[in-house]
Order: C-alpha cells, then structure tokens, then sequence
C-alpha cells in the first residue's frame, strides 16, 4: 500500500520517478509484494465466504422454523389474524438483528489475522525507564548537562556509535559540534533527548541521572531541528506552533528570525497540496528555515539545530549565523554541522571522531593545532575555496 497510495503521490518522489524510469520498478515491487501476501488475503477471503455461508444457512433455518411455529398456531386458531401480523414483524425485526450480529461476528472472525498484527504490536514492552522528578524551572535557565562515561549501541549492532563519552555542556553558551559522517554527533543529540538510553553510562542534568526526571517535564527543556525533521499539509501557522492554537504574533516574529520570507496568505498560508488545491510546494531551504522557526516557537531553554543551514545557499546561511546570538539569546545552543564556517560563529568547539570527543575548544585553539582533526578539517574544506 506504500508503494501505490503513499510514495507514488509524494510530490517530491514524482520527480524521481520520471528521471529514473522508476515507473515499473515501483509495479514489480507492489506485485511482488502482493503476490507475497496473497496467501494471507486468500486465507481471509475463504474464512469470510465460509462464514457469511453460515450466517446466511442459520439465519434462513431459524426463519423457517419461528413462521412454520406460527403459521401452524394460526391454523390451529391459536392466534388471531392481528396477532399473526405482529408476531410476523416481530420475527422480521429478530432475523434482522441476529443477522447484524452475525455479519459482525464474520468480520471480526476475517479479521484475526490482522488484529493478531495489532496486539502483537500493542503488546512489545515499553523499555524506557519512567523518573518521576520533576525538572526545576529555573528563571535563569541555569541547566547544567553531563555525559558521564557515556557508551551507546544502536539495537541490534555490536559497534559503539559513541565510546566512553563525557562532555559538559556550559550554560548560556553557544557550541558547535563538529566531525566527519558516523562520528556520533547526532547519536549524542539523541541521547541527550532520551530518544535512547545509554547502553553505558548516564547523562545527568543538575547532577541528576536524566532518566530520574518525568520524561515529558524533561522534552520541554529542547527545543530540537533534527537532519529528518518533518513538516506537515497544514497551515505556515500549525507547523511553527505545532499546534492548532497559535500565538500569531509570536509565530511570525520567530519566522522573521528564521529569515522566511512572506508567503501568499501568511500564517494561513497551507503547506503542500494533500489537501488544499492551493497549497504551497516550498523548497528545501524555506522548509529548513520553518522547522527553525517551529524551534524558537517552543522557547525552551535549550536549543539543538542538527545541520540547520544544510539546504540555505550561502547568504541565507551567512544571516542565520550572523544573527545567531540574537536567535538564542541566553540560551544553551548546539549547532552540528559540517560546514565550518559555521564554528566561527561559536563560543566552544567539540570535534567528534569515530564516536569520541576528540578535541575542544575555540576556533582559533583548534585551528593553531596543525595536527589535530580540526585543523585538517577546516583546511580541506578552506583549499577549494582557496583554488
């Protein structure tokens, strides 16, 4: 069903589909997946037409024998005529009754094998570790982050995507994070976001383990832009707020920050054509700069943007980072990104490389250590400008 109702109709997949000739690949694979799935459909088609044969032998069967019981009472003059005509309707209101119920008895009985589906699924435990403490709110939103000999595997692998990681977030200040792909740095935003527990290890904040505080108290604190954030078909407004209720005022000023332009019908504006005819498509950059605003939109007092400016060309990207002390103000902020022209826009460098912290330390620090990641980083990437 993906292939045929939900990846067929993305308007983005539309464009992949001409240029690559995917057409008959995408039929092979919905025929082939169907042909993998025809047993389960026969199964459930036969339980249904064995059933509705049932229901209808017995529904008939009851019938003949409650008219034959009154159409002889009637001859024996047992009932008068008026009575024959009310125990009539009446038989006619109970076949109908026992064959609703019996109609939904078959369904339910075809639809075992998916509801099995559902409860297997309903039932897969819940392994995250519920705390009860509540966060402080603190005015000056004084939070202090520790990773404590962090360790992490993603389920299911035997590699360490950190290893033995311990790093102190400082509060009110600005941090980059910065290293080559698979070098644990969205692993570790993960992490701090209870997305997942550490396999080794804790996390603390105020020198509390994270996993002690109430899990919805403790999301409130982030205010997160992931790699594969998502927007959705509703309105610009919705999609800042993510929420049905907006603050407008609120909401156009954190897109004004974001550097969004005005669109069309401003915060009604819908996104996308799902289900409005003039929907807008918006572009890779202005979709990166709503999920930037939808972060500021929350307030919280600590702020990770994972690759922010990855789809914004370079004077987009230039205003982002040059109001960059403005957008966070006195909050915690992390930027990942693998553009280091960003760095300079930072208080604190950390260098990730193969799922450790490497290195640390301002712009300049790193750049005077030939040796180190950083500076072998920073010069690969300034050479093609250079040449």
């Amino acid at each position: 069903m993906f292939f045929l109702f939900q990846y067929v109709a993305y308007y983005s997949a539309g464009k992949d589909i001409r240029i690559y000739g995917q057409k008959e690949t995408v039929l092979e694979e919905y025929s082939s997946i169907l042909d993998g799935e025809r047993k389960a459909w026969r199964k459930m088609e036969k339980n249904q037409f064995a059933n509705t044969n049932i229901n209808s032998v017995i529904s008939i069967f009851i019938s003949l024998l409650i008219y034959l019981f009154v159409g002889f009472k009637a001859l024996a003059g047992a009932f008068l005529v008026g009575n024959i005509i009310k125990y009539a309707g009446s038989i006619e209101k109970f076949i109908s009754g026992f064959s609703s119920f019996m109609n939904g008895f078959t369904e339910l009985r075809s639809n075992n094998v998916c509801l099995k589906a559902y409860f297997d699924f309903m039932e897969i435990p819940d392994n995250l570790y519920q705390g009860t403490l509540t966060t402080e709110k603190r005015a000056d939103n004084e939070y202090e982050f520790e990773f404590r000999s962090v360790s992490f595997k993603y389920p299911g692998s035997e590699t360490y995507a950190l290893k033995n990681f311990n790093l102190k977030l400082n509060i009110g200040r600005k941090m980059a994070v910065v290293g080559m792909n698979g070098s644990g740095k969205t692993t570790m935003i993960k992490l701090l976001c209870r997305l997942y527990d550490p396999t080794e290890g804790e996390i603390t904040l105020n020198g509390i383990d994270i996993k002690k505080y109430d899990y919805n108290e403790y999301l409130a604190l982030f205010s997160v832009v992931f790699q594969d954030f998502k927007l959705f078909s509703f309105s610009l407004g919705q999609n800042v707020a993510a929420n049905v209720n907006i603050d407008r005022a609120r909401a156009q000023r954190c897109l004004e920050m974001a550097g969004l332009k005005e669109m069309p019908m401003g915060l009604d504006t819908p996104l996308y054509k799902d289900f409005e005819e003039d929907g807008v498509e918006i572009s890779g950059g202005e979709a990166q700069k709503i999920a930037l605003a939808r972060a500021l939109y929350k307030d919280a007092p600590f702020i990770v943007l994972d690759e922010p400016t990855a789809a914004l060309d370079p004077v987009a990207e230039f205003e982002i980072y040059s109001k960059l002390n403005g957008i966070a103000g006195d909050k915690t902020a992390i930027y990942i990104s693998h553009r280091l022209s960003s760095c300079r826009f930072c208080d604190d460098i950390a260098v990730f490389h193969e799922g450790e912290l490497i290195q640390r330390g301002s712009h300049d620090t790193l750049l005077a250590d030939s040796g180190g990641k950083y500076h072998e980083l920073w010069n690969t990437q300034a050479r093609y400008y250079k040449e």
